[in-house]
């Protein structure tokens, strides 16, 4: 499969702008907050804790475990 000229365009773009996206991410609060609840999401489904600060405090870690980054 080839790519056509405009989606190699699109492509190249994206690349261009990829750093500065991550960038924009890292510092944004939605997506501190985003995280947070996704992180508490997956210890409730998948960390059996039955206390709460600890389920909390497990998915602060997680969180501070990752990063975003391009790739």
């Amino acid at each position: 499969m080839t790519v056509n000229t405009r989606d190699q365009a699109i492509i190249l773009l994206a690349q261009g702008f990829t750093e500065d996206f991550v960038e924009f991410v890292r510092g944004n609060e939605r997506m501190v907050e985003l995280m947070q609840e996704l992180a508490s999401e997956f210890v409730e489904k998948n960390i059996p804790i039955v206390d709460e600060e600890a389920a909390f405090d497990v998915a602060c870690e997680l969180l501070m475990s990752t990063t975003v980054k391009a790739v």
